[in-house]
């Protein structure tokens, strides 16, 4: 399949991003705005497929890198959360002048979703619909994981563990160690991730909203419940999937689960 590397935005804030040209035209462009670190190496290879899928479909997709991120200019000590949403709405308007399409649709996995709420909500840019998989909507849940996870890889990768790295973990959650699998995490990133919550990832009336979450995830169910009770343009839809966000690949867990693509690929058609 046909694909663009670009670079676009503005000169002081360049991102890198590769677009996935319609092979037939169609009225509906998609913008994935990705995970968060180790889990957006985990899903790269899904994300090719997918874009690739969607291409031959008629939809054109544009993936991008955060500023500080991937092949993103930028230093891992600049990234934070307040310009991944600004850069969302930059890669939006970026799509938009590659297809002229009169419908972007916002494909957000995991803390990307979180991010691509973020965006929408600050009115600079104008999605069709959210399409939101596995969001992350309890940041110092999320944190907690991703300490516990990193001092996992790192007995596993020296073999012999230290007594200090568990000790580590018995320290308060805000206990920040720069590091989380092996990606650098600043201060104020850290800071907002720990901010992050249901009160902070309001939506707006203004979009459709679908959200694919496992029915074991209490913490989306709850904040989906309170949005609808505010009477939002919202479907929650239950969604198990074999892959796991946070983890080396596996003989159990696939690279592609063939289930998360053709449920992605329904989801936008709709």
């Amino acid at each position: 399949m046909r694909m663009t590397p670009l670079m676009f935005g503005p000169s002081s804030r360049q991102l890198f991003g590769l677009f996935h040209p319609a092979q037939r035209v169609g009225g509906t462009a998609v913008l994935i705005c990705p995970p968060f670190g180790q889990e957006a190496i985990r899903a790269h290879r899904l994300v090719r497929v997918l874009a690739d899928r969607l291409a031959r479909s008629g939809v054109s997709v544009l993936r991008f890198d955060y500023y500080g991120s991937g092949d993103s200019p930028g230093d891992e000590s600049e990234a934070e959360l307040e310009g991944w949403r600004r850069d969302v709405c930059v890669a939006h308007e970026e799509l938009v002048r590659l297809t002229d399409a009169p419908n972007v649709v916002w494909l957000g996995a995991r803390l990307g979703a979180a991010v691509a709420v973020m965006a929408a909500r600050s009115g600079r840019c104008d999605p069709a619909r959210l399409l939101l998989w596995d969001p992350i909507v309890d940041g110092k849940a999320y944190l907690t994981e991703l300490r516990e996870r990193h001092v996992d890889a790192l007995e596993r990768s020296f073999v012999v563990p230290k007594s200090e790295w568990r000790r580590q973990l018995a320290q308060p959650p805000e206990t920040f160690t720069g590091e989380l699998l092996g990606f650098e995490v600043s201060p104020l990133l850290h800071g907002q991730l720990g901010a992050l919550d249901a009160a902070s990832l309001r939506l707006t009336a203004l979009y459709q909203t679908t959200i694919l979450a496992s029915e074991d995830d209490v913490a989306t169910r709850h904040w989906a419940e309170g949005e609808l009770a505010r009477h939002m343009p919202l479907r929650l839809l239950p969604f198990k999937h074999p892959m796991e966000w946070i983890s080396d690949p596996h003989p159990h867990n696939a690279m592609v689960p063939a289930e998360a693509v053709q449920r992605l690929l329904a989801e936008v058609g709709k």
